[in-house]
């Protein structure tokens, strides 16, 4: 694994790491950041798209193409309202582990993955300690009535979310697409969900006239090059996907502490070091997750 190789499984680090954090700090309702946000990842694959010269897809890879990003924008609108309640960065740690959870046990009991009964206890175990490692990153040392209200909002608000992003991983896979075909049309499905969503909010006033959306352009930009350079990172030719993903599920790290010190989400000495080890727990055992053949 070459330097650049390294470099580009570590955009994710960047892209998706900040996307958060640069969405939070923008502000704006759900309805703001949403449409902002997908807007600045359709420009990107406008660009993407044009520049690598990509045949726009046809058929059903369109159809679950747009499927896909449909899921993301219906996800991420819920992730938006989470991070309104807890912050993003205690909401971010959480969504990773749910989006953990569903993408593995998709893999177990759609793909055939974890064969055998030994892969299974050790996949099973790994999902677990991530849920562990995510309650660690929310735990607080004062037993706050309305903090653990809202905590339990956040968490099955996340879970109904998942359901978005499961859609945005699996529909893909319904088709012989590539990554980088299904970016555009991905996008496309982004907008479309952010607009109905905008649509269906106007009583709360017009977020495609508002300030605010078109400031978010900019955190969709950060989404996009974190998407980008994970399709490019999972090629085979590159790092592959299992390394990939675990370079990618880095940003989880940086999304959560920029939350803490940016957006002055703070937590106790103890529970920042409680946060933190959470977070390594979660990786690791992410990566257990991806390695298990």
């Amino acid at each position: 694994m070459d330097i650049i190789a390294i470099l580009i499984g570590l955009g994710p680090l960047l892209g998706w790491g900040l996307f958060p954090t640069i969405a939070s700090k923008f502000g704006g309702r759900p309805v703001n950041q949403i449409f902002g946000a997908t807007v600045g990842t359709l420009i990107f694959a406008l660009g993407f798209a044009f520049i690598q010269g990509i045949d726009f897809p046809t058929g059903m890879n369109l159809i679950f193409s747009l499927i896909s990003g449909v899921g993301w924008g219906f996800g991420q609108i819920i992730t938006f309202k989470a991070f309104g309640l807890v912050g993003s960065s205690r909401a971010m740690p959480i969504t990773t582990a749910f989006q953990l959870l569903g993408a593995s046990l998709w893999g177990v009991f759609a793909l055939g993955d974890w064969p055998g009964l030994t892969n299974k206890i050790i996949g099973f175990t790994a999902l677990l300690v991530v849920l562990i490692g995510a309650y660690m990153t929310v735990w607080s040392e004062k037993s706050e009535q309305q903090y653990s209200k809202k905590l339990r909002n956040a968490v099955i608000l996340l879970l109904i979310g998942e359901i978005g992003y499961w859609a945005y991983s699996a529909a893909p896979q319904a088709t012989n697409i590539s990554g980088m075909e299904a970016f555009l049309p991905q996008a496309m499905g982004m907008v479309l969900a952010a607009v109905i969503y905008a649509f269906m909010n106007m009583k709360q006033g017009n977020a495609f006239l508002e300030k605010v959306s078109w400031k978010q352009i900019i955190s969709g930009l950060f989404f996009a090059f974190g998407a980008l350079t994970y399709l490019i990172s999972a090629q085979s030719d590159m790092n592959g996907l299992a390394t990939g993903f675990i370079l990618s599920q880095t940003s989880v790290v940086l999304a959560t502490l920029t939350g803490i010190y940016f957006l002055n989400q703070r937590k106790t000495p103890k529970e920042l070091i409680v946060t933190i080890i959470g977070l390594v727990i979660i990786l690791i055992a992410a990566a257990v997750t991806v390695f298990i053949k």
